[in-house]
């Protein structure tokens, strides 16, 4: 059977894709349309066998972008008319309490997703876009839905409850969902490929750190902790996110300085975080800025790991033993400084980085702890795109 999968995943103005060939791994061809509905131009790159190809033209909505995205393909290519696709793959970030697994999609799950929009406002409507189009493109092929909660539906109700009054919660669906699933999904199950082991073998703590970052406690290939909650607004310390607070903050900012609810909203989420902390998200610019002596740089690092590293000790005690620690995405694979000042003084849990290894950006699997240490740690680069495609093969030929 062919395994040739195209995933989708729309964003509210974008529309990132990539050919996976599941048999191989390989990406045969990917892109990004943005500024999509923004009205002017929007901005097209695709990565194909002739390299990469730019161009500008008006995308006034995501049916738009996934068209531009096809004539892409059928211009340079791979063609995906002559190339026999298996199934179109899509990521949903909110799967609710309903979807659990991958889904072929149809019209009661676009439904769904739709009233599951509440949850995750910012995603799921542009997710359902892009799904929409897509179905609209390639009428005859399988659609699954890959839903980046699914992977946390394991957490024990002592991990996903709040304690708020239960009946209100019920109502309304207030609980800890996680996000960055699929990330922590393909990482978990590398990392025991790493170690020789069956995934049901091991017990690993997964930390998914980007400009969005989540930390996952993996007992036997299962997700019983993880960092994010309703929203992925919980948890550790993003770019623009500030993570953990006390939800009081919010009830004193509304009442000493008069914000609103949407001021509040746009501080914690788009204004907080290591942008809030030291004026800039990207933690080159703010290792750059230590390097001046700028000390609110500083603070903002110390502040970045010491999260981190509350997590990392509080899942060690959930697991009660731990095989690894995986770092992964932009941060996890690339900042050899934020592995080293998380992990420092862990020893007397087994926990060590050798120096040498751990040094520079790494761009494969990377084992950066000593020989013979007690929790192996590793860098395992992320592959959603493949984890996507596998899931999406899965259902379609079930």
């Amino acid at each position: 059977m062919n395994q040739l999968v195209l995933v989708v995943n729309s964003g509210s103005s974008s529309i990132k894709y990539q050919l996976v060939d599941v048999g191989t791994g390989d990406a045969l061809a990917g892109g990004l349309v943005e500024r999509i509905g923004e009205g002017g131009e929007g901005s097209l790159r695709h990565d194909g066998p002739a390299g990469r190809t730019e161009r500008t033209q008006p995308v006034p909505d995501h049916e738009a972008g996934v068209r531009a995205v096809l004539d892409l393909f059928e211009e340079v290519g791979p063609s995906l008319t002559a190339g026999g696709l298996t199934a179109v793959g899509h990521r949903v970030v909110q799967g609710g309490d309903r979807f659990t697994e991958p889904v072929l999609v149809d019209d009661q799950v676009e439904a769904a997703i739709a009233d599951l929009s509440p949850l995750a406002p910012l995603h799921n409507p542009p997710n359902l876009a892009g799904i929409r189009a897509a179905r609209h493109a390639f009428p005859d092929l399988p659609h699954v839905a890959v839903f980046d909660t699914a992977f946390h539906h394991t957490l024990p109700d002592a991990a996903r409850t709040y304690a708020i009054d239960r009946e209100v919660a019920r109502a309304h669906g207030i609980r800890r969902y996680g996000f960055h699933g699929t990330s922590h999904a393909y990482v978990a199950r590398r990392t025991a490929e790493l170690l020789g082991k069956d995934p049901a073998d091991v017990n690993l703590i997964v930390a998914h750190l980007g400009n969005g970052a989540s930390i996952t406690a993996v007992r036997g290939g299962e997700s019983v902790e993880t960092s994010m909650g309703l929203t992925p607004l919980e948890g550790l310390v993003m770019g623009t996110r500030s993570g953990d607070v006390d939800p009081a903050v919010i009830f004193h900012l509304q009442r000493v300085a008069g914000m609103s609810t949407d001021d509040i909203d746009a501080l914690l989420n788009r204004r907080s975080g290591m942008l809030g902390l030291a004026g800039a998200n990207d933690l080159r610019d703010i290792h750059d800025a230590i390097e001046a002596g700028d000390g609110d740089a500083r603070l903002a690092l110390d502040v970045y790991c010491h999260r981190l590293k509350h997590y990392i000790g509080a899942y060690y005690a959930i697991l009660g033993t731990v095989d690894a620690i995986a770092f992964t995405a932009g941060v996890g694979e690339n900042d050899d400084v934020v592995r080293e000042l998380s992990l420092a003084g862990l020893d007397r849990l087994g926990i060590t980085v050798d120096p040498d290894r751990n040094a520079g950006r790494k761009k494969a699997d990377t084992v950066v702890s000593p020989d013979g240490a007690e929790v192996t740690v590793l860098v395992v680069p992320t592959n959603e795109e493949l984890e996507i495609a596998r899931q999406a093969v899965a259902v379609a030929s079930a």
